[in-house]
């Protein structure tokens, strides 16, 4: 296994400490810290393993499926915490994860017709939009700025979530098309 595929595995190897940490009552005042380092470690992680990836030609199929994987696994995984701790509105949550449930159906259908669809640039925004905006809830300081600058990114993610979305299956619908 290639680093850019070691460093995808190790963001989904990271979901659970990061949950872990937000939420169970063993850290009280300071869990929700850690949580976010570890968040921000995994989506480092997101950007260096494209990086090296494009740089090195150590672009695999497994790379292509797995690290819009992973990143739907973090982010879907902070998301549903969030919602927990009343952070983000839950139906902004479920059109998040419905586009992500979406979305790999259809790559799945892509995959059994032997196409391997790479994620796009408005899926790119979105998932660093998601990360922002999971950061900024994450930090939780209770300030004007910092609660419209997360109410801000919740509803430019959630923009970007459906834009990403309508792009991918206007630009993919030949994969559709050949269906029985």
């Amino acid at each position: 296994m290639n680093l850019p595929n070691r460093l995808t595995m190790m963001r989904v190897i990271l979901i659970p400490f990061f949950v872990f940490f937000l939420l169970a009552p063993f850290f009280p005042g300071y869990g929700n810290y850690i949580a976010l380092a570890i968040f921000i470690v995994a989506s480092i992680t997101d950007y260096f393993d494209g990086h090296i990836a494009r740089k090195r030609n150590l672009i695999t199929n497994f790379g292509k499926f797995m690290d819009p994987l992973a990143d739907k696994l973090l982010v879907c995984s902070a998301l549903v915490c969030l919602v927990k701790l009343s952070e983000i509105p839950a139906w902004v949550v479920i059109i998040i994860i419905a586009r992500e449930f979406i979305i790999s159906g259809f790559r799945l259908i892509a995959s059994d017709n032997g196409i391997v669809i790479a994620a796009n640039y408005w899926g790119k925004f979105k998932t660093v939009s998601q990360m922002a905006m999971v950061i900024v809830l994450l930090l939780d300081i209770d300030n004007i700025v910092f609660y419209v600058l997360g109410t801000v990114l919740i509803y430019v993610s959630l923009a970007l979530t459906v834009i990403s979305l309508i792009e991918y299956m206007v630009k993919n619908r030949e994969v559709l098309k050949d269906q029985k």
